[in-house]
């Protein structure tokens, strides 16, 4: 009895009783945990250490990591404990985010060509090979690309925009500042791109008739919305049935000076918080990562996040 009475005062913790939660789920290691709780490695290590002791969890080590599992291969857990287990944690408030966040790690466990591709842009470019760059690989990739109506969201001068206009159907660059949709509407107009218009307006409501779009795009705009859940939900609202939203953005970062060099609003976004956003705007299939790291001070990373209307188009 005295050892159930000692499990209880453990799951009691909010936060071993997430931990176990967590590990009920999937093995994890210490750095999964951290990027999923949100804590220092100190502490998670602390509560996984009774927890051990405790013979609620076991661990193994998996080349450099040390990986936890719930229970016990030497002596199964009392049922009643499991149980009161899943009872407690269903109390817990952030059960939900947790969920959340554990998908995305094991989403990134299952994405291999993401740690080949990954490999691939630390290196690509670096030496020289002729005929080789990423111009000449972004341009295959549009000419791959179906003709598509396209919201380019926070455009800005619209460099994207007339890329995408060599092989879309019709490109709208929406842009807030009116020297920067004057600029684009006369480089559009010197090019040829009769299939390219600027728009004066903003990303949290851009002026666009509601379902008219198959593919609403932000590149690098999203943190200079105040709400940027509001503009996720203003692209969902002008996407056809069926149509997709593409964001590039910044991943969460403590560079406070890019407040002032370039006018952010938002530090950025974690990959938790731009799945939530999507998905609270009604987007399925929705997928979040990681695709570029910089090498030079202050490090940003490039969050890329997609997602799709439900529906036909």
């Amino acid at each position: 009895m005295s050892s159930i009475l000692k499990s209880l005062r453990l799951i009691a913790d909010p936060t071993r009783l997430r931990i176990l939660s967590l590990l009920r789920r999937e093995d994890l290691s210490v750095l999964e945990l951290q990027e999923v709780l949100g804590m220092g490695q100190s502490r998670i290590s602390s509560q996984l250490s009774q927890l051990r002791q405790a013979k609620l969890v076991t661990d193994r080590r998996s080349g450099k990591n040390i990986i936890y599992a719930f229970g016990n291969d030497a002596a199964q857990l009392d049922e009643r404990l499991v149980r009161t287990l899943d009872l407690a944690a269903a109390e817990v408030p952030e059960a939900a985010d947790d969920a959340a966040a554990l998908e995305l790690i094991l989403t990134k466990r299952r994405d291999k060509a993401r740690a080949y591709f990954d490999n691939l842009a630390g290196k690509f470019g670096r030496t020289y090979c002729p005929g080789r760059s990423w111009k000449a690989l972004g341009e295959t990739l549009l000419k791959l690309m179906p003709p598509l109506v396209i919201a380019d969201l926070g455009a800005g001068e619209g460099t994207f925009s007339q890329l995408l206009a060599q092989r879309a159907e019709k490109v709208i660059a929406i842009d807030n500042a009116e020297k920067m949709v004057e600029y684009g509407t006369n480089v559009a107009r010197e090019n040829g791109y009769t299939n390219l218009e600027y728009r004066l307006g903003g990303i949290e409501d851009p002026p666009i008739e509601e379902g008219s779009v198959d593919l609403a795009f932000l590149s690098q705009s999203l943190h200079h919305a105040v709400r940027p859940e509001a503009a996720i939900a203003a692209a969902h609202r002008i996407l056809k049935p069926g149509g997709r939203i593409i964001v590039l953005d910044l991943l969460k970062h403590q560079f406070e000076d890019a407040k002032d060099l370039y006018a952010d609003l938002w530090l950025g976004f974690s990959e938790l918080e731009m799945s939530r956003f999507l998905k609270h705007a009604g987007f399925e299939e929705v997928e979040v990562s990681v695709v570029d790291r910089e090498s030079e001070p202050p490090f940003f990373q490039t969050l890329l996040a997609l997602g799709t209307k439900a529906g036909k188009s």
